[in-house]
């Protein structure tokens, strides 16, 4: 905020519209998260996950699980 003072601009005006939570409900059924992660085995193995969630079931989708990421 100081930066932006500093620099000679102003605040954003208020808005009229919905607010944060009020349009991630709406949207919700449209919305998809994905996170991409590895598990190190007790075999000293590593295996990457990659997953999407869908936000308005919490359905989860594995789309991929490999020890490879960058092989065809």
């Amino acid at each position: 905020m100081k930066i932006l003072h500093n620099a000679g601009v102003d605040p954003a005006p208020r808005r009229s519209g919905p607010t944060w939570r009020q349009f991630l409900t709406a949207q919700a059924h449209t919305i998809l998260a994905c996170d991409f992660f590895t598990v190190d085995t007790v075999l000293l193995k590593r295996i990457y996950v990659l997953f999407f969630v869908e936000i308005a079931t919490r359905q989860v989708h594995v789309v991929g699980v490999t020890a490879h990421p960058t092989d065809a």
